[in-house]
């Protein structure tokens, strides 16, 4: 579930209490101050999945931190008492409890890319980096997972409504989106136009994985030299301007 660590780098666990429940995750500590916060998506997700990306960042001396929402993963309990305003207070907690005022990057995946642009709304944000990502409409934010949630982002086009456009106008870090090219979840105008909202952005940039689709992302760049390698300088700019990656160990993983 953890990536290993290298030299400079301390591996540990924490525990975050928020909305009743105590939030379960673990951080890796690098000699660079930026903290990488992940979030992870919805449905079968959790922090375990970000493993061999976080090893990548470890090896190029990136720290990161990442938790189970509740409902996911070691931190569990039922699904139905959060939401997507619950998940983005989570994320909240334990960037409040764990990162302090140190410079911070977030990186979200699926829902998790909409927790992350709501965050970038409340506090500064260096770089983001939205992995097919999805957006909702206002009317859906303090839902309750269940059945009333599923019939109002289900409407066609609700995702249009949303509030993502707006923030992201204001946005002035570092901004990637990464899509899949076969994504059978995000419709591809979603990506695009997140990107092309960012207009004040000191650094923006779209990338589409060929071949990839929304639950099989990274697995396609791990057959591709080459395109492992551009996938991973893009998030090393992003995320650490100046840094290599490209020489990064190979990584294969679903990424929801």
């Amino acid at each position: 579930m953890c990536p290993r660590t290298v030299s400079g780098s301390e591996f540990f666990r924490f525990e975050v209490p928020c909305s009743g429940a105590m939030l379960k995750g673990d951080g890796v500590t690098g000699p660079k101050d930026l903290q990488t916060v992940l979030i992870h998506g919805a449905g079968a997700s959790e922090r375990g999945r970000f493993a061999p990306l976080r090893q990548v960042l470890s090896e190029h001396g990136v720290g990161s931190i990442a938790f189970d929402c509740i409902g996911h993963g070691e931190t569990g309990g039922p699904l139905g008492v959060s939401s997507l305003a619950s998940r983005t207070r989570q994320a909240a907690a334990v960037i409040g409890a764990q990162c302090g005022d140190a410079p911070l990057a977030l990186i979200g995946t699926s829902m998790g890319a909409y927790n992350a642009i709501r965050l970038a709304e409340k506090r500064s944000i260096d770089a983001l980096v939205l992995v097919v990502p999805g957006v909702y409409t206002p009317a859906a934010y303090e839902i309750p997972f269940g059945p009333e949630f599923s019939a109002i982002i289900r409407k066609e086009r609700s995702w249009n409504a949303t509030d993502a456009w707006r923030i992201l106008a204001g946005f002035r870090g570092r901004l990637l989106v990464i899509a899949a090219e076969h994504d059978a979840v995000i419709p591809a105008e979603i990506p695009e136009r997140l990107a092309a909202s960012a207009e004040k952005a000191s650094w923006r940039k779209l990338h589409v994985v060929p071949g990839a689709e929304h639950n099989r992302l990274f697995s396609p760049l791990a057959e591709c030299p080459s395109e492992f390698g551009k996938a991973m300088e893009l998030i090393g700019a992003c995320l650490a301007p100046g840094d290599s990656y490209s020489d990064s160990a190979k990584i294969g993983f679903p990424v929801r």
